[in-house]
């Protein structure tokens, strides 16, 4: 075991200094836009990978074996103190990865065809800590050992610090769309299958089930992702925005929702379930807000959910750990107002962040309740396959630790055809206008940084 070098640098805006690195494939910037701290103080750029490793959907071994036998070829200590991601494995986990792990019929229509998975591993990190305004570029010198290993994490630091004197270079390309926005469901399909859903309820197959409608374009010719990301990110600051870019694969989310924490084996999970729009009145916001924390109907949502949440973790952590701290919470975004549950417990010693993944992939929140029915009727009801969406984006620290966020809020980009998909949970007494103008709310911020 060892330690990365660590170096410490001025602290500059993290986006201003993602700006100079975006040329880099492979490239991931996790961005706490909204810098809340429980779960927004730090933000981190992994670059320059030494592997990746992209899995589609056809492969033979499961993505999470491959992963976690990786993670075993390269541990590493952590330099306490500073921020938890100092080296490890960074990208994307596709919603479709559910495959590997449980026996539900797959969508029949893949008309994008992502990865199943996309990640690379890290030997080079900047970590910001947008509290106290500090800043550390950590490189470990893996895949490298001994004398050669301490070598390649001097050269590798060397390297970034001159990358990080240049000045942003400027880049003919454009921000602006010219292809229509097309939905996957009209309004009154997406209700129809709303219906369907509450069928199923009757008859007692669910409780609940969260389904969704998918947005697509097709982007111009030198768009301007970046110049996309930054509108979002200020219409729609949000704990877990991040930014992916692996070749012809990019991923531009603002998502307010963390899956799964590790951290000297306390996991941590924060369920969202409950959304109502906000206003720019501060007492018809408040009034929403209200609305929100007395609905019935949301509180039921949410509790299902921490319920799954619950019996998902303890099948890795110790028995009596796990508990509900926050329950039906309000939390408040740029755009929409949410019901936030966390959920507690600790992971068993044998257990690691690849075991916890498994047993609670994909998220109880943009699943439903019993989950597997559930995903079985979404692959039934919803017209084309997620892909990332619904999965899960972060890190696996080489020491073991671990953050990841729920894709919602979030653009897909795969060779210049950009989706965004928004969804809400159906339960019994969900009515199909409200459920589909609920969709339409939470992808507002997504319509509007693409048309304005």
């Amino acid at each position: 075991m060892n330690l990365p070098i660590a170096q410490k640098i001025p602290f500059d805006k993290p986006e201003t200094v993602f700006a100079k690195l975006l040329a880099e494939d492979g490239t991931v910037f996790f961005d706490s836009s909204d810098n809340m701290e429980s779960c927004g103080r730090y933000s981190f750029i992994a670059l320059s990978p030494f592997k990746k490793i992209i899995c589609e959907k056809d492969a033979k071994e499961n993505p999470f074996d491959i992963l976690a036998r990786e993670l075993q070829n390269f541990p590493m200590d952590l330099h306490e103190g500073l921020p938890p991601f100092q080296g490890g494995v960074a990208g994307y986990f596709s919603y479709d990865l559910y495959k590997f792990l449980e026996k539900v019929p797959q969508h029949k229509v893949d008309d994008l065809s992502f990865p199943v998975l996309t990640v690379g591993l890290y030997d080079l990190v900047i970590a910001f800590d947008n509290l106290n305004k500090e800043a550390w570029v950590f490189s470990s010198g893996l895949p490298e050992s001994g004398l050669k290993q301490k070598k390649r994490s001097e050269k590798r630091i060397n390297w970034l610090l001159e990358k990080l004197k240049n000045e942003v270079q400027g880049v003919k390309s454009v921000s602006y769309i010219t292809d229509k926005i097309v939905a996957n469901f009209s309004k009154e399909e997406y209700k129809k299958q709303v219906t369907k859903v509450k069928d199923y309820i009757l008859q007692g197959d669910i409780f609940e089930a969260n389904i969704s409608q998918r947005f697509k374009l097709n982007l111009p010719h030198n768009f301007s992702h970046y110049d996309l990301y930054n509108k979002l990110r200020k219409i729609n600051p949000a704990p877990f925005s991040a930014y992916l870019k692996f070749k012809d694969t990019i991923i531009l989310s603002a998502s307010p929702e963390r899956f799964l924490k590790l951290e000297n084996n306390q996991v941590e999970t924060r369920p969202i379930k409950g959304t109502i729009k906000r206003s720019k009145d501060l007492d018809e916001d408040k009034k929403l807000a209200d609305e929100l924390l007395k609905s019935e109907k949301d509180h039921a949502e949410n509790v299902m959910i921490v319920d799954l949440m619950r019996n998902d973790i303890s099948r890795v952590c110790k028995p009596h750990s796990v508990n509900v701290p926050k329950l039906c919470g309000l939390e408040s975004y740029a755009t929409v107002h949410h019901l936030v549950s966390v959920v507690k417990g600790e992971l068993y010693e044998d257990k690691s962040a690849i075991d916890l993944l498994k047993a609670c992939f994909p998220g109880g929140s943009i699943t439903g309740a019993p989950k597997v029915r559930a995903m079985e009727i979404i692959a039934k009801v919803e017209p084309t396959r997620r892909g990332p969406y619904c999965g899960s984006i972060g890190y696996i620290g080489f020491d073991g630790n671990m953050d990841t966020s729920i894709v919602i809020r979030t653009y897909c980009i795969k060779d210049n055809v950009l989706t965004f998909q928004a969804g809400g949970a159906i339960v019994l007494d969900s009515d199909p206008e409200m459920e589909y103008e609920e969709t339409l709310i939470k992808a507002g911020a997504l319509k509007n940084a693409l048309i304005n």
